[in-house]
């Protein structure tokens, strides 16, 4: 049975501390930045400022504090000046899924920047066996309109900042649990032993690299050894191909990269991922040839969407194995997941199977990726903020989709 929590009731955002505008976050500053705000700020002298950032760092990153009230090495006057000029709190929840396999699905609101109006994202934890992976959004809403992602369907609003990013590892964190040395928050969801967020994908809304230097911020602090301390080998950032970033992200963040692929030529991609038009398949696999530290230790993922009728023959699997020849990579076949509206049907799983096995013999790993959280719209391609109430009607259009076969995979 699917879970859905309303976090939206006073009490709720009261002990959520939503984040408001008046004051500027600490959070998603770096170093230099946050020890120029509190110079500027008068609250530290300059030849303190280096000692008083490192606190604040462990505070915010190692511990997950999201009240300066409860950084007890620092002097109540301090902490007092701290909160009167900063926040360091954390973005509303205005509801909370978890789905029949453990998936959890987040709908983060964030208040207004600017002349604009509150927004609100999606985030979604994945719990495995011995890791979780956690599902950041970039961007509210996408430009990018690929036909089988029901995030596509959802206009750009804006880019997400440094901040916004970064809260949604924070907080989902916070949730689970997962922060060392501090009591359980309020309210939190404990997961089971050793479930953890242990890897980020930066698959969520939007197109990470058309907000490159917000998701370049967010990463290089979401790895950095003094705060959260994720190692960039379980970072990965996902494009459809932005071809001008790609070499830039090898170079100046140093995670590891997904192609969103799906097509082996250019009139279907073009259907399919509409970038393709402004950087062809030729312009991006030149792009990851030369991405930065490949090898077969560091492999391009290539996410490749298992659409019945249209890019699942075998002459497919030919094709793809011929346009990554000399490519060190791996190969995620994903079934597709329904969502109310959509044109497409997932392949049949033993057409799913023979495509792997082709893919396999050619040499190339090619996991089948399990489908998590279609019951609550939290799986690959579902994520749309618009979406976090979705009518009776369309969750059992969902489920009889799932039930003419879509589903059993």
């Amino acid at each position: 049975m699917t879970l859905s929590l309303d976090l939206t009731a006073q009490s709720a955002r009261d002990a959520l501390r939503p984040v408001t505008l008046e004051k500027p976050s600490l959070i998603g500053l770096t170093r230099e930045e946050m020890a120029t705000s509190l110079i500027e700020a008068g609250i530290v002298p300059e030849r303190q400022a280096k000692m008083r950032v490192s606190q604040l760092w462990h505070w915010l990153y190692v511990r997950g504090v999201s009240d300066f009230a409860h950084m007890f090495n620092i002097s109540k006057d301090l902490r007092a000046a701290l909160a009167g000029h900063f926040t360091v709190a954390r973005p509303e929840i205005v509801e909370e899924q978890i789905s029949t396999d453990g998936t959890r699905k987040w709908l983060f609101r964030f208040p207004p920047r600017g002349a604009g109006r509150p927004v609100e994202i999606e985030t979604v934890y994945i719990p495995e066996e011995g890791r979780g992976t956690l599902c950041i959004s970039s961007q509210v809403g996408c430009t990018l309109t690929c036909s089988f992602c029901h995030t596509g369907t959802q206009k750009l609003v804006r880019n997400l900042t440094t901040e916004e990013i970064l809260a949604q590892l924070l907080t989902a964190r916070d949730r689970l649990g997962d922060f060392p040395d501090r009591d359980t928050p309020a309210g939190a969801i404990v997961p089971s032993e050793g479930r953890k967020v242990s890897n980020i994908v930066m698959m969520g809304m939007g197109e990470p690299l058309y907000n490159f230097e917000a998701v370049k911020k967010a990463l290089l602090i979401a790895s950095d050894g003094d705060g959260l301390a994720l190692s960039k080998r379980r970072i990965t950032l996902s494009t459809s191909g932005v071809v001008p970033e790609i070499y830039r992200t090898g170079e100046e963040v140093g995670v590891m990269l997904a192609i969103s692929l799906h097509a082996t030529n250019n009139d279907l991609r073009d259907l399919l991922v509409p970038i393709n038009k402004k950087f062809p398949l030729e312009q991006l696999m030149e792009a990851c040839r030369k991405y930065p530290g490949l090898s077969n230790a560091r492999r391009i993922t290539f996410e490749y969407v298992m659409l019945k009728d249209i890019n699942d023959s075998l002459d497919d699997a030919r094709a793809l194995v011929k346009l990554l020849k000399g490519i060190p990579a791996k190969i995620n076949l994903i079934p597709f997941n329904p969502w109310p509206g959509s044109n497409y049907q997932c392949s049949d799983w033993e057409h799913i199977e023979k495509f792997a096995d082709f893919i396999n013999a050619a040499g190339y790993a090619s996991p089948i990726r399990t489908p998590r959280g279609r019951d609550i719209l939290a799986a690959c391609g579902q994520l749309k903020s618009e979406s976090e109430r979705m009518r009776k009607s369309e969750r059992l259009a969902l489920e009889a989709m799932m039930i003419a076969g879509h589903g059993e995979a």
